[in-house]
């Protein structure tokens, strides 16, 4: 056991990362198991995992919400956060990656790196979080290891360094070399620990030969183990552990295992792993934060004062739980803390140590901790409690903007108010959920990330004993844009109506974003010369523009990808103002973008569908049928695998579509994959 004199640094908070079906939630099962925290492994298909508490997860038999759990190894405590795989739930995981120090990210061995591990793999490079991998499922027909590392390498570009190979393969997958210590690790039954021995006689050629392989890797990018390599021509286990953990933390390099959570088989070294490469809170750069509008620093001293973020918040009609990362400082329970965005005092009632579903009380909670609190009425996720005495606002996770949309209202008259509190329940929990009243309809529009996103919100209403509620069909968030601009549009805003008047003359050029920076996004430029627009009238213009990307001439979407630049314009020397100017921009860009070339930008997604061979032809024409534009496709484990670019609109209802063409034996998902030019007959409204 390593002993530590700082606490921190016996600390690991990690995430789990993986496409849905990797086997997330297994390996963070097997943890617990083989941590001791529970004495029976916990199953996705019986509806017995610890992490999917929730009535839908178990269901559905997916991950659906951010599950913390905590254990110990090896003397370390393993705070452990198993995240969604699902896209639609992608903004759960930008939450707790927000708040962790380290993750492993798991890949199935025969089907390596999917579009979703790659998705959270770029949410980790976003944050600067540390990972390992875990390459599961190595008791499977057609798994490989070092395909399952290609992969890695071609889609993710991270440097992967194999610190293992497998004893075995398929189903006589059995244990794993330890290419660090050069030992075997084999699991008999899957139930008791791991046997250790020699390398066994026929892989020792291979061992050695990837042992040599490892130390090069190393080398090339560690200057200490390359001066090593050089003057010894090897690497000691010391000094490879060593430069393995300073790769890992600078995101130089990424250490990859392997194993069968299912089987049991992987997860003591996975630990080891966790430990001797992850980085402590201690590990990290200081957490940042805006005191008086100027930046600061707090590190992770429980000395210090308290500082932690709000990334998750059940608001269940038993109370109300914030999920906190404690930063610095101490919290205790019964103190006062101040809610740095909403400017309010709040009292901590309860610290609760979280075990998914299941709580321990704990009298404080110190630097590096990730906690639950109750008491804390006011608080969203992305809020910063902090002592009131030396207040810091830390930055807020960002929800991502919502891509569907369904209409809802309650089915008697009289629920009217239940259902307003359900759904402002809903969106405080998950701030990717969107409650607002359509101007035109006066209906109830509920939008988030995707159908299952909203089909599984109305189910939580129901479940939660809601009022009865009538969905309508799902809509897309469409926006525009413009093909074709205009230059020197001249707008002037006059308006006198006795008293002081408003005067505002403007120039514009519109044009589209240059093909670099693609259809999203707005830029606005200043090419007045002589003053002739004073500049803070510039900057009133600008605001009046972004006031008229809300509503676009073809249909009222949000207007995007669009540069305006203003050229000239000139003022009055008593009815010129600030409002003149924004009133101007504002107006003056509507009129515009109705002589410019409007087009109708529609949301697509990149689809990844797994079929039998045989259906392939047919799958292939229902995704033509649908508009897809079909990218490629490659045969792997024994089914096709299609890739193609589909108009999210002509996605609803495909599960069942596809279940149906192939027997129950197609499956798919999808990401994100921006807008894209709409057709003529697709709906504005």
């Amino acid at each position: 056991m390593r002993t530590t004199t700082n606490p921190l640094a016996a600390v690991r908070n990690l995430g789990i990362l993986a496409h849905v079906d990797a086997g997330k939630t297994t390996v963070t099962e097997r943890i617990l198991f083989a941590t001791g925290t529970t004495h029976k492994r916990g199953e996705v298909h019986d509806g017995t995992t610890v992490t999917d508490f929730d009535p839908q997860e178990r269901d559905r038999g997916i991950t659906i919400f951010a599950a913390a759990v905590s254990c110990a190894w090896d003397g370390h405590r393993i705070n452990l956060i198993d995240t969604p795989g699902h896209v639609d739930f992608a903004d759960e995981v930008e939450r707790s990656l927000r708040v962790l120090d380290g993750a492993v990210a798991v890949f199935d061995a025969v089907a390596g790196v999917e579009p979703q591990s790659e998705s959270v793999w770029r949410q980790a490079d976003r944050h600067g979080v540390p990972r390992i991998a875990f390459v599961n499922k190595l008791d499977r027909a057609g798994a490989d290891l070092d395909r399952a590392v290609g992969s890695i390498r071609e889609r993710l570009h991270p440097a992967p360094l194999v610190v293992q190979l497998p004893v075995g393969a398929e189903g006589g997958f059995t244990g794993v070399v330890d290419l660090v210590r050069m030992r075997s690790l084999v699991w008999d039954d899957g139930e008791g620990p791991a046997v250790e021995g020699a390398v066994p006689e026929a892989l020792r050629e291979e061992a050695v030969r990837r042992r040599r392989a490892l130390e090069e890797a190393v080398a090339e990018r560690h200057p200490v183990a390359l001066e090593e390599f050089c003057d010894r021509g090897t690497l000691s286990a010391v000094t490879l552990t060593a430069a393995l953990r300073d790769l890992t933390r600078s995101g130089d390099g990424v250490v990859v295992l392997c194993g069968s959570a299912y089987r049991n088989r992987g997860i003591e070294p996975l630990l080891d792993a966790v430990v001797a490469y992850l980085p402590s809170p201690l590990d990290v750069p200081a957490v940042r934060g805006v005191r008086d509008g100027a930046g600061q620093r707090r590190a992770a001293d429980p000395g210090l004062p308290f500082a932690g973020l709000v990334f998750k918040v059940n608001a269940g009609a038993t109370g109300r739980l914030a999920y906190v990362r404690v930063y610095s400082g101490t919290l205790e329970k019964g103190d006062t803390v101040w809610d740095a965005g909403a400017g309010r005092a709040e009292r901590v009632a309860r610290i609760l140590r979280v075990m998914a579903d299941r709580h321990v009380q704990l009298d404080r909670a110190v630097a590096g901790d990730i906690v639950a609190v109750t008491g804390v009425k006011s608080a969203r996720p992305g809020a910063t409690l902090c002592d009131p005495g030396a207040p810091l606002l830390l930055e807020p996770t960002v929800a991502a903007d919502p891509v569907v949309s369904v209409a809802v209202e309650a089915r008697r008259s009289t629920d009217t108010g239940r259902l307003a509190t359900a759904l402002a329940r809903l969106a405080e929990e998950d701030p990717s959920l969107v409650v607002r009243t359509d101007a035109e309809t006066g209906q109830t529009v509920l939008s988030g990330r995707g159908e299952l996103h909203l089909e599984v919100a109305m189910e939580r209403i129901r479940r939660d004993g809601g009022p009865e509620v009538t969905v309508g069909r799902p809509r897309v968030s469409y926006r525009e844009t413009v093909s074709g601009g205009v230059r020197g549009f001249v707008y002037r805003h006059v308006k006198q109506d006795g008293g002081a008047g408003q005067f505002a003359h403007v120039v514009l050029n519109v044009e589209p974003l240059g093909p670099d920076a693609g259809v999203t996004g707005f830029v606005f430029r200043s090419a007045v010369t002589g003053g002739r627009v004073p500049q803070e009238y510039v900057r009133a213009v600008e605001a009046g523009c972004r006031d008229a990307l809300t509503e676009g001439p073809l249909g009222g979407h949000p207007v995007t990808g669009l540069c305006v630049t203003l050229t000239d314009g000139s003022t009055h020397v008593k009815d010129s103002s600030d409002t003149a100017f924004r009133t101007a921009g504002r107006l003056g860009l509507r009129e515009a973008l109705r002589a410019c070339t409007a087009v109708l930008l529609e949301p697509v997604a990149e689809v990844t569908v797994t079929v039998p061979e045989d259906a392939v032809g047919g799958v292939l024409g229902d995704l033509a049928a649908r508009r897809g534009r079909v990218g490629g496709s490659q045969v792997r484990g024994g089914a096709a695998v299609l890739t193609a670019t589909v108009p999210l609109a002509e996605l609803f209802g495909y599960a069942t579509r596809l279940r149906s063409r192939t027997q129950g034996r197609g499956t798919f998902t999808t990401r994100p994959a921006g807008y894209a030019p709409a057709p003529v007959t697709t709906p504005a409204r």
